[in-house]
């Protein structure tokens, strides 16, 4: 039974939403209760590499689990996903990750919009966070045209790496950088530092799409390599 566009953009708001929650949530709750920086990034990179995992097995049947505007585009280009599903795909992750910001904050008793003021500014963070997309789209083209049934667990190993050799720690995800706007908290980032995030993320997603889609072509029965 073919997976209609509205049970797409559910799963896409829902999935992101999630994923939201789960890096802010487990950011609070790291800093609450590890006094170390570095265990503190540690429970925090734990927690989000499990939900991860866990989210892309469930949404990525129904919708390809994308959770990320560069993923859906690069779609878009290679023409898995139609321009309309891409622009209700970005439009929902976007929606979906504001409400997991909201969530987050509810759940820790918080104020339920809490607009961020933790800097994130600088040529290394903005480098960081280009080679952190470069990589994601690398692993999503290449792990998912040649093993797809993997993709979940290879993305959410990255990520966890990536959350450690990064010194942005890896946001990699423009709907996500926006949400995570909307908690003044651990994992956090004010809104004047999105606009070059984003850049940062659009450039490094758009050179992993060039580099990955010629390294790894599409083979002659190609299935969809949505993250999966």
């Amino acid at each position: 039974m073919q997976v209609t566009l509205a049970r797409k953009l559910v799963a896409e708001g829902l999935g992101t939403a999630l994923l939201v929650a789960a890096v802010i949530g487990s950011g609070i709750m790291a800093q609450s209760l590890a006094k170390d920086p570095a265990l503190a990034l540690l429970c925090n990179t734990i927690a989000t590499g499990g939900a991860l995992v866990a989210i892309l097995l469930v949404f990525g049947p129904v919708s390809g689990a994308h959770l990320n505007p560069a993923v859906t585009l690069c779609m878009a280009v290679t023409r898995d996903i139609t321009p309309r599903e891409a622009m209700g795909y970005v439009a929902v992750q976007i929606v979906g990750a504001i409400a997991g910001a909201v969530l987050a904050n509810a759940m820790f008793d918080l104020d339920v919009v809490s607009i961020s003021t933790t800097v994130r500014a600088g040529f290394p963070k903005l480098l960081s966070e280009g080679a952190a997309t470069f990589g994601l789209l690398g692993v999503v083209i290449a792990v998912g045209r040649t093993r797809p049934a993997v993709t979940p667990f290879a993305v959410a190993a990255y990520i966890v790496a990536a959350y450690w050799f990064t010194a942005s720690t890896s946001f990699a995800n423009p709907a996500v950088s926006i949400g995570r706007a909307f908690s003044d908290t651990y994992a956090a980032i004010r809104p004047g530092d999105l606009a070059g995030f984003i850049v940062a993320q659009a450039a490094g997603a758009t050179a992993g799409a060039l580099v990955f889609g010629w390294l790894v072509p599409v083979p002659p029965n190609p299935a969809n390599f949505a993250v999966r």
